[in-house]
């Protein structure tokens, strides 16, 4: 059987829990796991924690992939929609069919994405207009699973959020 790979895009300003525990969470799985941003530079978190990317956005390919997961962090998310070529991707990821798993303000990249119409999904409070907006039923839940959509509220869902990915990605 093949090793899954999955992507993580970041943004300068991304919640370092949220793109660091999947980091290392999903290695521990035994999935091959890239960073991507826009530069060849390591990105800050909000925190201060550095990532360094493995790969460019522009040069992502959904055939090499089997999961994107989107941190949040207010700033890191807002900056990674902006991008044309990533919200391509994140929409090109989920019309494969395959997993698509943001936490916090992560769902902005799929809101931009135009893949929240009719999805359950959840995401931090303070942007639960912006999910409803774009479309989606909006749970309010830590954990929302939703098809090949995992989308979870805040930091301190994370463990349930990646037993959810884990469990998702082991079948």
């Amino acid at each position: 059987m093949k090793t899954k790979r999955i992507v993580i895009i970041i943004g300068p300003g991304f919640e370092d829990m949220e793109a660091t525990s999947p980091f290392y969470r999903l290695q521990e799985e035994g999935f091959v796991v890239d960073v991507a941003t826009s530069t060849d530079e390591a990105v800050a978190g909000k925190h201060g924690i550095l990532m360094t990317p493995t790969v460019k956005i522009k040069d992502l390919l959904v055939s090499r992939y089997d999961a994107v997961v989107i941190p949040g962090g207010l700033e890191g998310p807002d900056r990674v929609r902006q991008r044309k070529d990533a919200v391509v991707f994140v929409r090109e990821m989920y019309v494969k069919g395959k997993l698509v798993a943001s936490i916090c303000h992560g769902p902005w990249v799929l809101a931009s994405a135009g893949i929240l119409k009719g999805k359950k999904a959840t995401c931090y409070i303070g942007m639960k207009d912006d999910l409803i907006n774009a479309g989606a039923i909006y749970t309010g839940a830590p954990v929302t699973v939703d098809g090949n959509m995992i989308t979870s509220d805040h930091p301190r869902s994370i463990a349930a959020w990646m037993k959810a990915t884990v469990n998702y990605l082991a079948r």
